[in-house]
Parts: C-alpha cells; sequence; structure tokens
C-alpha cells in the first residue's frame, strides 16, 4: 500500500531506527513507548489485520514470533518475561492498517491493562 506508515518504514522509504530485519520481517522502536522496551514488528508484506491472514501467511507469523524472541533476548527481557500483543480492528485498539505485534517488556505487566 502506498499511504501505509508501517510499509514504508519496513522498505526504509521513511527512517527509522530498524532494530531487526530480515527478507520478510522488519521491527523498530514504538514512537509512543508503553513500557521501558516497545517494538513494533511488522511484515514486510501488507497486510491489513490479523483478519486477513491466510494459511499461506503461516511462517510469516512464524518469522514474527521468532523475531520477536530474538528481540527479546538483544534487549534483555527474556528471562524476566515480556508480552507480545497484537490489536485486531478498531474495537481491539488497532490504529494503523498493518498487521503489527507490540513487543513489550522491562516492567511488570498488569492484567488486563497496563
Amino acid at each position: 500500500m502506498e499511504d501505509c506508515i508501517f510499509c514504508k518504514i519496513a522498505h526504509k522509504e521513511i527512517s527509522s531506527e530498524i532494530l531487526y530485519e530480515d527478507e520478510f520481517v522488519a521491527a523498530f522502536k514504538d514512537l509512543e513507548p508503553q513500557a521501558p522496551v516497545h517494538i513494533l514488528i511488522v511484515p514486510k508484506k501488507h497486510i491489513a489485520s490479523l483478519n486477513d491472514l491466510t494459511a499461506d501467511d503461516a511462517e510469516l507469523l512464524a518469522r514474527i514470533v521468532l523475531a520477536a524472541q530474538k528481540l527479546a533476548k538483544d534487549n534483555g527481557i527474556a528471562e524476566r518475561g515480556y508480552r507480545l500483543v497484537n490489536n485486531c480492528g478498531i474495537e481491539g485498539g488497532q490504529t494503523v492498517g498493518h498487521l503489527h505485534f507490540h513487543l513489550l517488556g522491562g516492567r511488570e505487566m498488569l492484567w488486563p491493562a497496563g
């Protein structure tokens, strides 16, 4: 999508500090962090939301989870714990129409908020 900000970041059309990248996935710091570690992990392929995934995207999802695991280790939060979150749709809190996951850590996560 030509107007998608996450596509532009993932394809380096907009400058951002890329913390992880492979052929399928990019990760960068969230501009409005909700925890000491708050990293967004996005597929380079434009997918609007979790609802738009197909069986063909199974490997892509695995790559996202493995990227989260690596980023958690690299950022020192793997041992103490972290949260990997996806918001889907308006009522789910999704504000950007590109599938993305929030890696959050560095503090105790409360449930259901925080």
